[in-house]
This record gives structure tokens, sequence and C-alpha cells, in this order.
């Protein structure tokens, strides 16, 4: 016998397989945790996290080796001056407020691993359903994010052309849509222009 379930508009018992209630023909959707592609983004951000983990691990190790050797060989010439400039870099940080900060960490990931239009990340970082950051947090996150956003566009063209088979006119719709992944014209043109034929 087929799992039951509750009608999540009116709450009769239906199949969980039913696509539709029969009582009031509200829709049986799969929770978005479900669904197929909700499922790849979180994996290609797992995958990303992992790789881009095991590089950072390794330039970290070169970089302070690196920052050793630079800060012992210049000891001795320029002692004040090197302090002042460690001084001033913290003061930097110190002056961006963490959630801010936060933010900013949050952007890059969504926007360049999960390729996300300037537009879209704005609404990620704000959104109840999202990352709930104050709209001035989210600003500066958008604002100071390294993201190529034509680049973005392409990537998700690609996935919208060999994934789900969609032509390039729809795919042009998809990325510029509201409802949908909010670039600019510009991008989707750029995006669409330079699908494979």
């Amino acid at each position: 016998m087929s799992k039951m379930i509750n009608c999540k508009t009116c709450g009769a018992e239906i199949a969980a397989s039913a696509k539709t209630c029969p009582s009031c023909g509200g829709k049986n959707k799969k929770p978005i945790f479900k669904r197929w592609w909700f499922i790849l983004i979180v994996l290609v951000v797992i995958i990303g996290a992992l790789a881009s983990g095991g590089n950072k691990a390794k330039n970290t190790t070169d970089e302070s080796q690196e920052t050793t050797n630079t800060s012992t060989a210049n000891a001795s010439k320029d002692e004040p001056k090197q302090e002042k400039a460690k001084d001033t870099t913290k003061d930097t940080k110190d002056n961006v407020p963490k959630e801010y900060q936060s933010a900013l960490k949050k952007a890059d990931t969504y926007a360049n691993q999960m390729n996300l239009s300037k537009k879209g990340l704005y609404e990620q970082l704000t959104s109840d359903a999202g990352e709930k950051f104050p709209t001035e947090a989210a600003q500066y996150a958008v604002d100071n994010v390294k993201a190529d956003w034509k680049k973005n566009a392409l990537a998700k063209a690609k996935i919208y052309q060999n994934e789900m088979n969609m032509s390039k006119s729809a795919i042009h719709d998809q990325l510029v849509s509201d409802a949908g992944e909010k670039f600019t014209e510009e991008e989707a043109q750029y995006a669409v222009s330079n699908l494979e034929n």
C-alpha cells in the first residue's frame, strides 16, 4: 500500500505519490531539499569547498614561509615602518563589522561556486528563506565580492542547455526573469551568445 501524507493545502490524507490532491486539487510538491537540482547544487558547493580548502591550506603554508623569510630579511632595516603597516591593516579590518565580513564570505560562495547573479545574490543574502543579513551588510557584500557576472550567467546557461535541454530563447528568458536567475540583459545576451550551437 502506498505511503499516505496530509495535503499541504487542505490537510486531507492523500498518497505520497499523488501529483495533486483529489479533494482540493492542490499540487503535492516535493520539499525543496528533495528536488534533484537542489541536491546537485549542494554537491557542487561541497565539492568546491573541499577543493578550495585543500588549495587554501597549501597556499597559506607557502605564504607564511614567504612572509617569514621576507620579514626576517627586512627586520633590521625597517622596524618602525613595518609596525606602522601592520597597525593600518588591522585598523582597516576592524572598521568593517563582523556581520559585513560574514556576508562577504557568504557572497563569495554564492557568486563564485553557485554562479548567482548580482540581484539574485542580494536577495539570497537578505531573504528570510536565505541568509537573513541586514540590507546594509548584504549591499556591502554585493559591492565588494569579486565575481564575473557574465561568466556566472554563462555557467547557468550551460546548465539549462545541457541538463534541461532548453532552447536559447528559453534560456535567455530564464536568465533575465525576476522569477528566474535575475541577470541583466547584457549578461544574459553574453551567455546565450557563447553557448555551443
